[in-house]
């Protein structure tokens, strides 16, 4: 449509002829941006549009339209939970859930941890990680074919060494490798509370729980790769996590949050 018939649609319709424009000026602008989200979503899979607009300084809504304009959507989605069966026999534990409902302001207070399973072909790999409650570092992890003992004390001997100190509550569910003397010696020796949740009650330590769901889901399947890459693949993804994918809660990555905190709080 030439400019002079905008015009005179525009002066017949009562309005001014910039608003003729609009619509194509929008998409012209909208066509430029696509790039960027596209990009930003290569690199992180499972990006959906709150992570998208914080990587790019936007608001929300904005990378919600543009995404769904676009028809761009994450290309990992979490699936089904991990429930550990052997626990729902045990007796319940004396100890109590001692940070229900809480919300660290500094590091090194809770500490959770847990561990879950890698399916690697015909077998099992198994993963134990400890985070810090404050800035959902994963702060300590150790691998093995077998869950016992030495697996989750592996995690927290590594988290203990990682920071150099020892949190005021260390907080798991109630599986037999937690519940070990060997394990509560290492902690309460040490002047740490014990705390534990609810028995078949995983919603209480969320934070390992939204952990594994989205690192599975990132990390993809093993059967891929072979034997030799496999803890390489774990290590990776985990440094990943770490150091670069945003955190939602903290609107950076984990590693520049603590790093962060440290020159604000001098912790």
């Amino acid at each position: 449509m030439s400019q002079f018939k905008k015009t005179v649609l525009a002066e017949k319709l009562g309005l001014a002829r910039s608003t003729l424009y609009y619509h194509s000026r929008l998409k012209e602008k909208d066509d430029r941006v696509r790039p960027l989200i596209e990009e930003v979503m290569a690199s992180n899979p499972s990006y959906g549009h709150r992570r998208v607009a914080m990587a790019l300084g936007w608001n929300h809504k904005k990378a919600r339209r543009l995404m769904e304009k676009f028809g761009l959507e994450p290309k990992l989605r979490r699936g089904q939970k991990w429930q550990k069966r052997d626990d729902c026999r045990l007796v319940p534990t004396g100890y109590q859930n001692l940070v229900a409902n809480w919300c660290p302001i500094f590091p090194n207070v809770v500490w959770y941890a847990d561990f879950t399973y890698l399916k690697v072909r015909d077998a099992f790999l198994y993963l134990a990680t400890v985070i810090d409650g404050y800035t959902k570092e994963i702060i300590g992890l150790a691998i093995s074919r077998r869950h016992n003992l030495c697996l989750v004390k592996g995690a927290t001997i590594d988290a203990i060494t990682h920071r150099q100190t020892l949190p005021r509550y260390f907080h798991s569910d109630q599986g037999s490798e937690y519940q070990s003397v060997e394990h509560l010696t290492l902690l309460e020796q040490r002047g740490v509370a014990v705390s534990m949740s609810r028995k078949s009650s995983p919603w209480q330590n969320g934070y390992q729980e939204s952990f594994y769901s989205q690192f599975k889901l990132e990390l993809g399947g093993l059967n891929r790769l072979t034997d030799g890459e496999i803890a390489e693949a774990i290590y990776r993804q985990i440094y990943y996590y770490n150091h670069l994918r945003i955190h939602t809660t903290l609107k950076m990555s984990p590693r520049q949050f603590y790093l962060a905190t440290l020159m604000d709080k001098n912790v």
